[in-house]
């Protein structure tokens, strides 16, 4: 077996970039092995101490946003692995648009798939600079949507025989049989909270659908984003708490602040009736939230961004427009008040989560890192 190595934030951390590595990992090679090396980005220095911080992949390292030092053990400890995978997401590394990644990947010997996180339709020069570059240094680049690789092909310079479409994974989950038939409709936003969520549309939207025969519940579920706390505290879910009051729907909305691990998570998923993703975002190219709700069956109501427009043109879902709670409480009116839409979108998301569950989305990464590993040899 290869030996990989990941270049990501990673647990402890809480990002959907740490748990999407997580579970890549653990595709590949399998919990508790040692044919992973993990180099853990962090904006600031951890206790070392911490058992936390090895996670399941035993040998850890981390990168330090502007320390050289971290920087050069990083790129020596990926020199190690037979394939590095690196997550490219803007803000997690150092240096303008993250630009410390591409003084690492120039530096990288071994052979380099950099998995896509955000492909901007209009990013500012330097962005477009930054990709290119990280895009150049790879042997191959991972995006997971035909639409980010369009983006990608139309807006930056990049070999198109580097692109690979390889979907977000999802766990292997054991959805229902049949969408549920609770007299309460449940409604579930989840993951970190922050601004740009669409959090407050999604909140205007229950407040349009007080005349539903059957009554809509609200629940929100996770902590504020860490970084989001560190700038500004707590003011944005304070405000969500606010409107939610100032509504009247303090006893049908509910912010549930905990940070769920999966096997919580995936319990609150099953109590759902539609998932809701209010997303301000016109450019988010991935949602993990998107596919775990597709793996688990559930309808799903979201705006209109690249990636949910993708995967719910199967029918697993219904696209409301940004920033328009009218039309949110229209989609989830549609969903609960019909149970055959519902069951028709309950099947057709479980139609469409087998393609994306984590051992097949590993067996595709597995195969490309067999080309990449046999073009070298050649």
């Amino acid at each position: 077996m290869p030996r990989y190595g990941f270049l990501s934030t990673y647990p402890p951390t809480r990002c959907g970039l740490a748990t999407f590595t997580e579970a890549l990992a653990g595709a590949l090679v399998g919990n508790g092995t040692r044919d992973a090396t993990i180099v853990r980005v962090l904006d600031s220095p951890v206790d070392r101490s911490d058992p936390t911080v090895v996670g399941r992949i035993p040998t850890t390292r981390e990168l330090i946003a502007d320390d050289m030092v971290s920087l050069g053990a990083s790129v020596r400890a990926l020199e190690e692995c037979d394939i590095a995978i690196v997550q490219h997401e803007y803000g997690i590394y150092g240096g303008r648009d993250g630009d410390e990644v591409v003084t690492l990947l120039r530096m990288l010997g071994t052979p380099t798939i950099v998995v896509l996180h955000t492909v901007l339709a209009a990013p500012s020069r330097n962005q477009r600079e930054v990709l290119e570059s990280v895009c150049e240094s790879a042997a191959a680049v991972v995006v997971m949507t035909e639409n980010a690789r369009d983006i990608l092909m139309r807006t930056y310079r990049v070999m198109p025989m580097k692109v690979r479409v390889i979907p977000h994974g999802v766990p292997v989950q054991h959805a229902a049989s049949a969408p549920r038939r609770n007299s309460t409709k449940r409604v579930l936003t989840w993951g970190l909270i922050s601004p740009g969520k669409g959090l407050e549309w999604g909140i205007r939207a229950i407040a349009e659908l007080g005349d539903l025969t059957s009554p809509v519940e609200y629940v929100i579920a996770g902590q504020t984003h860490p970084k989001v706390v560190a700038r500004d505290g707590e003011r944005y879910r304070e405000a969500l708490q606010r409107l939610i009051t100032e509504l009247g729907l303090d006893d049908t909305v509910t912010m549930d602040d905990r940070y769920l691990d999966a096997a919580q998570l995936a319990d609150l998923v099953t109590t759902a009736d539609v998932v809701l993703l209010p997303y301000d975002s016109r450019d988010q190219a991935t949602s993990g939230v998107l596919v775990e709700a597709i793996a688990a069956g559930v309808p799903v109501v979201s705006t209109g961004f690249p990636h949910a427009v993708e995967l719910l043109g199967g029918g697993a879902g219904l696209i409301a427009r940004h920033g328009d709670p009218e039309s949110m409480a229209a989609a989830i009116r549609t969903i609960v008040e019909t149970e055959e839409t519902a069951r028709q979108m309950h099947e057709a998301a479980l139609r469409d989560a087998h393609d994306s569950s984590w051992p097949v989305v590993g067996e595709h990464y597995r195969a490309l890192a067999a080309r990449i590993a046999a073009a070298r040899a050649a």
